[in-house]
């Protein structure tokens, strides 16, 4: 017989499929890209979280795309091969040799890893990388370097690339087909060379390209804070540039939200940055009010 306390715990899971109702009404049958990186990708529970949550997506008619970071995987298979990292203006140089690292993991174990995931939960998930199709074409990166003088100097990082072009043919032949895309952030350019891709960028691009109603950047903290360390749960452009400005703003986060604001301007129908070391935080993000971190606006 269930008791008072069970039927209360009932009653309160009851409500939660409740509010999530009209967001499934909302989102079923659009596409969201999800980034994943950071300390959620060093957490197998976390990842398997993650799989069951892109999962359960999928089953509700949505069409997640999920791209993927690596750092970490990087740096520790780089020191495995005795391959000394060098950085130039505070980026990692990725010469030749490092790019073949760099592909190992990012095409190789982690996005097979994510892959095996997604299947153990359920889902039917191909990882895929610019490679394929050759469907992200990049330009290279330069990074910048103000000098005594002031100039401003383009300081060459090796195989480091921004998109130009990302072709979503591929990508909805696998959604329509049931198919979750998990995509390394890799390119190619004309001559057919790979480089590595911010992947942060690289989730902006493809929701870009795919048109999608929802970009989601999973990271290491609970949003973007205030000055008193509270969580800002919307944010404006404007408001993003006058907290950039007081150093509010800084590090890491900075790309992040360029890259929601450009998604937004180019046609994303919404963007968010949330805590990806919370269980399910995709989950309370997409179907509660309340949200898992701090939603972007123009």
């Amino acid at each position: 017989m269930t008791t008072l306390s069970e039927a209360k715990d009932d009653a309160v899971r009851a409500r939660h499929l409740i509010e999530a109702l009209p967001y499934i009404m909302e989102y079923r049958g659009t596409t969201v890209v999800i980034k994943i990186g950071g300390h959620a990708m060093l957490s197998s529970a976390l990842l398997d979280g993650f799989a069951e949550d892109v999962t359960l997506l999928k089953l509700l008619g949505f069409k997640p795309v999920v791209a993927h970071g690596g750092g970490p995987q990087i740096d520790a298979l780089l020191k495995r091969l005795n391959i000394e990292t060098s950085f130039r203006e505070g980026l990692r140089l990725t010469d030749p040799e490092t790019m073949k690292a760099v592909e190992m993991v990012l095409c190789g174990s982690v996005g097979k890893d994510i892959v095996s995931r997604i299947s153990r939960a359920g889902g039917s998930a191909v990882g895929l990388s610019g490679k394929d199709c050759n469907f992200i074409a990049v330009e290279k990166e330069y990074a910048s370097a103000v000098r005594e003088d002031g100039t401003v100097e383009m300081v060459d990082i090796g195989f480091v690339g921004r998109p130009s072009r990302v072709d979503p043919e591929i990508l909805n032949h696998l959604t329509a087909g049931g198919f979750i895309p998990v995509v390394a952030p890799v390119g190619v350019d004309a001559q057919g060379a790979a480089y590595n891709i911010n992947a942060d960028t690289l989730a902006a691009a493809l929701a870009i390209a795919l048109k999608a109603r929802r970009l989601i950047l999973l990271t290491d903290v609970s949003g973007v804070l205030d000055e008193n360390g509270e969580l800002l749960v919307t944010l404006s452009a404007s408001q993003i540039a006058d907290l950039k400005k007081r150093g509010l703003i800084k590090g890491g986060m900075i790309p992040k939200l360029d890259c929601c604001l450009r998604a937004l301007e180019q046609g994303c129908g919404a963007a968010s940055v949330i805590d990806g070391r919370v269980s399910q935080s995709l989950l309370l993000e997409i179907f509660t009010h309340k949200g898992c971190g701090t939603e972007i606006t123009l």
